[in-house]
């Protein structure tokens, strides 16, 4: 499913590639939950939306390439909704039983519609054009490209072809998630360069840092 998608295949500098933003529906109580007992449930969910909003018209906004807002339960919250229509961003639903399946259906899916995906996440407060750019440009001449996050896993997987491997049988929110992921990328002998560390949004301690950036 999707929504007005307005830059579809249109003015964009990698009309070939997609970006693939993972998101939650913002329900209090279900999201940004490590954050619910500084935040309250409520809190917490509006954090979510910010956090999603600004990613999505950040990306948007710099016509690197079409955006895709790959949705969990489905696409029909109204923040979702109201993205599609405000932004043109395109609305589909995540499929699988783990984080893992569905990162790779999403991967496998847009792969049979463009020759190159970046996998992101919502909740990465300075992920930005100038990174996606980067590795954009990096996938040009290389096979993948991983952007790590501070905790141990990764912000950003920029794939030019499917590889369920690295997806399957991963410790998802544990501190070894971007070394496994180094090593499945080394054994496909695939050439794999690393973008700048960032940090997600996930902690209390977090608050500070993101609140420091809001004012730019």
């Amino acid at each position: 499913m999707s929504g007005p998608g307005r830059i579809e295949g249109g003015s964009v500098r990698y009309p070939n590639a997609r970006i693939l933003i993972f998101a939650k529906a913002p329900i209090p109580g279900l999201v940004k939950t490590r954050l619910i007992p500084t935040l309250g449930p409520a809190g917490a969910a509006e954090l979510a939306c910010d956090l999603l909003e600004r990613l999505v018209r950040r990306l948007s906004d710099a016509r690197l390439a079409p955006v895709e807002l790959w949705c969990s339960p489905d696409p029909e919250h109204s923040l979702f909704r109201a993205l599609a229509e405000s932004v043109g961003v395109a609305l589909r639903t995540q499929r699988g039983d783990d984080l893992g399946e569905r990162l790779s259906r999403a991967a496998e899916d847009a792969l049979g519609r463009a020759e190159t995906v970046l996998l992101v996440g919502a909740d990465i407060p300075e992920l930005d054009a100038a990174y996606c750019a980067s590795a954009l440009a990096a996938l040009a001449e290389s096979d993948a490209v991983l952007g790590p996050a501070e905790d141990g896993g990764y912000v950003l997987l920029g794939l030019n072809a499917s590889a369920p491997e690295l997806f399957t049988d991963m410790p998802w929110g544990g501190e070894r998630v971007a070394a496994i992921t180094r090593r499945r990328i080394a054994s496909l002998g695939w050439r794999c360069p690393e973008l700048p560390v960032l940090w997600d949004l996930d902690r209390p301690e977090d608050l500070m840092r993101y609140r420091a950036l809001r004012p730019k």
